[in-house]
């Protein structure tokens, strides 16, 4: 059953959260309408409201992507940032001091920009395949799509028969079962409206912001903040700092010193405004866990991975708290009889 099952095992997952997350537009219609006919019209508004913008979305960021691969491919913006860093004369300053100390090794602003140029082509290269192959398999995305509509369409349907029928599987008690399942929801909205939000909110604004400060492919950056946007430390600051120390470096103070005020502006208020007021307090998780979660899930399941890592890393933190509440005393009567 699993082999059959894996090949649509991403599919039937995003269709149980999407299911979750358009589950109060199906409450709405089905007040006036059959459950039936009410679950046709969510379905058909997730797809103009999702497949028709992300597709449109994926070919603009395949041009920007070729237009970051030939940047650093070619050098250009990499010779610009050496020229602007050779103004400063802070390099032979460090070679001075290096000299003094005995250290005879001259270095050069080359040897540190030339990593940075090289991760701007794979960055591309990969961004422009992977969004090549999705806008040239265009029959497989929809295919998949229309999968997904009908895990949405049956969970709305007979969503409330399926669980329970995993109730019955599962060993554990039914309110374990529902302590999970609820976890589950609950970090599965967390992701997708919360961190989906707030990330679509300060990729949008750091994008437009590139646009105004003149800066090279604002689409594209703006893509990429709103992916770091969902990690928790780190954040969109991975690209606005170094953009602001450019500016700077361009004879610029002012703008960047604006760039890093929007930064912290930006942040604060989604981290801290925004996140509370739409999520509240259903991601009783640390930040850290939550970043290497996301980390973890990237390296493991590709993008969707920014969905399944704090997803897998709920049920286990779940699980554990169903095994210290219930279980260790069993297992471990000494530990049990101790907490008690």
């Amino acid at each position: 059953m699993g082999k059959l099952v894996a090949p649509f095992f991403a599919t039937i997952i995003l269709g149980i959260v999407s299911a979750g997350i358009f589950k109060p537009v199906f409450n709405l219609l089905s007040r006036k309408l059959s459950p039936r006919f009410a679950s046709v019209l969510t379905c058909v508004t997730m797809f103009f409201v999702v497949f028709i913008p992300v597709f449109f979305f994926v070919g603009i960021l395949s041009k920007e992507a070729l237009g970051l691969y030939n940047m650093a491919r070619d050098a250009v913006f990499s010779n610009h940032l050496i020229n602007l860093l050779e103004r400063t004369q802070a390099l032979d300053r460090i070679n001075d001091l290096l000299a003094r100390a005995g250290i005879e090794k001259v270095y050069s602003w080359n040897e540190f920009i030339a990593p940075i140029s090289e991760l701007g082509k794979v960055v591309g290269y990969s961004l422009f395949q992977q969004a090549r192959s999705i806008t040239s398999n265009l029959f497989g995305l929809v295919f998949y799509f229309c999968l997904m509509l009908i895990v949405v369409f049956y969970m709305f349907m007979d969503g409330e028969k399926f669980i329970q029928y995993l109730y019955d599987l599962s060993p554990l008690k039914d309110e374990h079962d529902q302590q999970l399942y609820e976890k589950f929801n609950e970090m599965a909205g967390a992701v997708l409206i919360g961190n989906g939000l707030g990330g679509v909110i300060q990729g949008c604004a750091g994008g437009l912001l590139f646009l105004l400060m003149g800066l090279n492919s604002p689409f594209l950056w703006g893509v990429i903040m709103g992916f770091l946007a969902f990690l928790p430390i780190v954040g969109i600051g991975v690209v606005l700092v170094p953009a602001a120390i450019f500016l700077m470096l361009k004879a610029s103070m002012g703008a960047g010193i604006f760039v890093l005020v929007f930064y912290g502006i930006l942040s604060w208020g989604i981290e801290y405004v925004f996140k509370p007021k739409v999520v509240g307090d259903r991601v009783a998780m640390h930040p850290l866990v939550v970043f290497f979660a996301i980390i973890g899930g990237l390296k493991v399941y590709g993008i969707l991975g920014i969905i399944y890592g704090p997803l897998i890393a709920t049920l286990f933190l779940t699980l554990a708290d169903i095994y210290f509440s219930s279980f260790q005393s069993m297992v471990e009567p000494a530990k049990g009889f101790k907490e008690t």
